[in-house]
């Protein structure tokens, strides 16, 4: 199926030329404002409060949405972690967070974030608890990490989590950095947690099974994980991988979908069951995925819908729903799709961005290669959510310090 004709049956409500106005961006939580926002994620059940990934390793809790008065307060601080340095350089620090969907029953947050160890640089992925006796604020004491990767490059970290439908847990990784897939990860699904979309059971159910061992996944007194992969992972049992032999005992079988340079930012779209993935290109073509189970995205075969390199064309590759050029932009920023009510004629649409040029698109059959530009910032859209409180379009700007709102 061409992508337009994709486009249409996802979508139930798409723009037209006539129904396509221009936009402008404006302050959303009352001028507050934060040190380097980064993302944005809501708690199951909770419409007054909204969570703030800073960069720099704090989160901010947001209440008083449902009266417009939004104020803040320190909900986790990870700045002084109980091993090694918490790492910010770069393209490093808070990268990402989810809320357990039974929040209300075991008060537990999962986060990603970079740290150093000994010197050398890791991506971790861990549990927290929310104190029992106050909700808004995190037990950093209780940390539990589940997966502690080393990272050969500060950037293409990836690092977005969220919960998906049915209860897993799905986070992403980049291809760890430099360029052109320079440690070789982009094409292999037995070499870490790199360059994909991986999804895991933290509630480790009886059904589901035991991932294979790495240095990378942490084990209890007993030796086993403290999580478990999904029994029906695309890539459980595979043997060969883009038509080469793997080492199955180093199969990392939470993958999910493969061939990801960096997905920054990822999100799930409930009425359209549908996940959608911006991959920030290498230096030519930014795209937007739409994410499915066992696909593969092609890097570092492809660089959007185009070889990348020299590399040689290669059967079962997945092609983007969207590609842009540097007269777009430069770095893909993955966005939502936009469920409202205060702009109608945008309902059912993808949203997104670009860091670099602060453009924001929506994803359109109607236009060239299906997106428009509809909105623009100076630069630095790093980030898309919603507000709890009303269901309305957020963004983060990482340079001003603002979350920001669409609005005519």
């Amino acid at each position: 199926m061409r992508p337009t004709a994709l486009l249409v049956a996802l979508f139930s409500t798409l723009l037209t030329e006539t129904s396509l106005v221009a936009y402008q961006t404006a302050d959303a939580l009352g001028g507050l404002t934060f040190n380097q926002p980064l993302g944005l994620a809501t708690i199951p059940g909770q419409n007054d409060r909204l969570l703030v990934l800073e960069k720099n390793g704090t989160v901010q809790l947001i209440t008083g949405l449902r009266e417009n008065q939004p104020h803040k307060q320190i909900f986790c601080d990870l700045t002084q972690p109980r091993e090694g340095k918490f790492e910010n350089g770069g393209e490093c620090g808070l990268l990402g967070l989810a809320v357990h969907p039974r929040f209300a029953e075991n008060h537990e947050i999962y986060v990603y974030y970079s740290l150093k160890i000994a010197g050398k640089l890791h991506q971790r992925l861990s549990r927290f608890k929310v104190s029992p006796t106050d909700l808004g604020q995190v037990d950093v004491a209780s940390e539990q990490p589940l997966i502690t990767q080393l990272d050969p490059a500060s950037n293409h970290n990836g690092g977005d989590v969220h919960f998906g439908p049915d209860g897993y847990l799905y986070f992403s990784c980049g291809d760890g950095g430099a360029g052109g897939d320079a440690f070789d990860h982009g094409g292999h699904i037995d070499k870490g947690f790199f360059a994909a979309v991986f999804r895991i059971d933290v509630d480790r159910q009886p059904s589901n099974l035991r991932p294979n061992k790495d240095p990378a996944v942490h084990l209890d007194t007993q030796g086993e994980a403290f999580y478990a992969v999904p029994a029906d992972n695309p890539f459980v049992g595979t043997r060969t991988h883009r038509d080469k032999p793997i080492d199955v005992l180093k199969l990392r079988t939470e993958t999910w979908a493969t061939g990801l340079r960096n997905a920054w930012r990822f999100s799930y779209d409930a009425p359209s069951d549908t996940w959608m993935a911006g991959d920030v290109g290498q230096n030519l073509i930014e795209e937007v995925d739409i994410l499915k189970a066992g696909q593969d995205y092609g890097w570092p075969l492809r660089e959007g819908k185009k070889a990348f390199g020299k590399a040689q064309p290669l059967a079962g590759l997945t092609e983007p729903i969207i590609d842009y050029d540097r007269k777009w932009g430069a770095s893909v920023t993955g966005g939502i799709i936009y469920r409202g009510s205060a702009l109608p004629e945008l309902a059912g649409t993808y949203l997104f961005g670009d860091f670099t040029s602060g453009r924001i698109f929506a994803l359109t059959s109607k236009s060239a290669n299906g997106f428009t530009e509809i909105a623009k910032e100076l630069n630095a859209v790093v980030s898309f959510g919603t507000n709890p409180a009303d269901g309305e379009l957020l963004f983060c700007n990482l340079v001003s310090g603002k979350v920001r709102r669409l609005t005519r």
